[in-house]
């Protein structure tokens, strides 16, 4: 039988001395410090953060990017080319973050995006980034099987959170998988379709890892056969939004569209699938023009300001999504870490656009760039 997504990962991590990968039952040894320091006051901070209490494996686990890792320095980069336009004398005492989502009343448009490391950071896993995401009042996206108990995780997060979802050659299992996930209570099922095979992980075949990371071993576990026909399969048994993650191509976003997409994620796997695809930020205003306001937009790649979530809402996404930030806090702090990161990025936000004179997110357009 095929390998599941998280088995292929397990296969390519476990055997390496410091890279714990915490079963559903077994837990991952966690640093005996997660006191945020008082200096730790950016995302970035949290990275270093990171890198001094994960071990190095871990550390670079979460951290790599595939091939020459130039997607993810254009992820970064592009945003910081991007100048913004102050304004002035424009009421802004009161600032309103708020949006409706899928039907979803949200504080903000942060949302904490897929990844199947949880259990590689923290004993409790998803549960313990469960904590820290209510705690902020953020969405989470429970990854594809999770190191814990999907229904666990549910009844911790505040608001109701989302589901990833891979596409495998069982198709009995994987039906089963999104028909437990809704029932446990997850809102939005995120269809990651940006996985028919996995990037070039060069940094797993050096130290600390070693070679070990042969193309069998990086097998994400997906269907390479998955066509449009199978996410009107999914449709036809589902009763939450299906959202499509991992789209680039304008001409892939309108067929979304066209097939029933209720969403689609701007994405390039956080630069770490194929190596030299366009930054999100640059993606996404071809992307957004296509769909033409029909379907809600969503992006992420790169994002660590809260400029940078004002710059992307102001380019048409309805809201961003964070990987790697909250999984250094969950590495580096657990809950209190995952909570702080979300935290200062929304204050950054709420600052950029009281700067900007944008009283709420519906006042946010391109004008509000230079």
């Amino acid at each position: 039988m095929p390998m599941t997504r998280r088995e292929a990962v397990v296969r390519a991590t476990s055997a390496l001395p410091g890279f714990a990968v915490a079963s559903k039952t077994g837990p991952a040894q966690q640093p005996t410090d997660t006191v945020i320091p008082p200096g730790v006051v950016t995302l970035e901070d949290f990275e270093a953060l990171a890198k001094q209490r994960l071990s190095a494996k871990t550390f670079e686990g979460v951290r790599g990017g595939a091939a020459d890792e130039i997607t993810v320095r254009w992820n970064r980069d592009s945003f910081n080319r991007i100048p913004l336009r102050p304004r002035v004398l424009v009421d802004v005492s009161h600032v309103d973050t708020g949006l409706t989502l899928f039907g979803q009343s949200l504080a903000c448009p942060i949302v904490l995006a897929p990844a199947g490391v949880h259990g590689l950071l923290h004993p409790e896993g998803e549960l313990a980034t469960a904590r820290g995401a209510s705690q902020a009042g953020a969405v989470l996206v429970i990854p594809s099987t999770p190191a814990r108990p999907v229904e666990d995780i549910a009844r911790l997060a505040t608001p109701p959170p989302w589901y990833q979802l891979y596409v495998t050659t069982d198709r009995g299992a994987t039906r089963e998988e999104a028909q437990r996930a809704q029932a446990a209570g997850c809102t939005v099922l995120l269809v990651t379709v940006d996985g028919a095979a996995a990037g070039v992980r060069n940094f797993m075949m050096r130290s600390p890892f070693g070679a070990i990371a042969t193309p069998a071993e990086l097998r994400t576990g997906a269907d390479t056969s998955l066509t449009w026909k199978d996410i009107a399969w999914l449709r036809s048994f589902l009763r939450i939004p299906i959202v499509l993650k991992g789209i680039l191509d304008p001409q892939d976003a309108e067929r979304a569209v066209a097939e029933g997409a209720a969403g689609i994620g701007v994405s390039n796997h956080g630069g770490r699938n194929l190596d030299t695809t366009p930054a999100t930020i640059d993606a996404l205003p071809a992307v957004v023009d296509k769909v033409a306001g029909r379907i809600p937009v969503l992006m992420d790649g790169g994002v660590r300001r809260g400029t940078d979530v004002l710059k992307a809402i102001a380019r048409g996404a309805s809201a961003v999504m964070i990987g790697r930030p909250f999984l250094y806090g969950l590495g580096a702090a657990g809950a209190d870490g995952v909570a702080r990161v979300v935290t200062i990025l929304r204050q950054e936000f709420e600052m950029a656009m009281a700067l900007t004179g944008r009283s709420s997110l519906g006042a946010i357009d391109r004008s509000v760039l230079w």
